[in-house]
């Protein structure tokens, strides 16, 4: 069940600034095959997100027939600011929790 758990060179630090904000949760989940990277808890709904250093890198043939095969929300980002956007709570530069 377990791959070359290799991150991207982002991850770290995005966790590490997502953990700073209250009232969010992360859980590193990159070691499961054909799955997502991290899995965020924001005001009771959960957020899947796919981690990348440029978007445009492209996705493994696990992560693309993950995310074409998953029924719920799964995001591919670059960073933090993309990620606060997608959870509704970012807005103009500025970060409201």
């Amino acid at each position: 069940m377990r791959r070359d758990a290799k991150p991207d060179g982002n991850q770290t630090e995005i966790v590490t600034q997502l953990r700073r904000i209250p009232g969010i949760t992360v859980h590193h989940v990159h070691q499961l095959k054909k799955f997502c990277d991290i899995i965020v808890g924001f005001r009771g709904r959960n957020y899947l997100f796919e981690l990348k250093i440029d978007k445009k890198k492209k996705l493994t043939s696990g992560e693309k027939n993950f995310q074409e095969e998953w029924a719920g929300q799964v995001n591919t980002v670059s960073s933090v600011g993309e990620i606060l956007i997608i959870l509704g709570i970012y807005i103009k530069e500025r970060v409201y929790v």
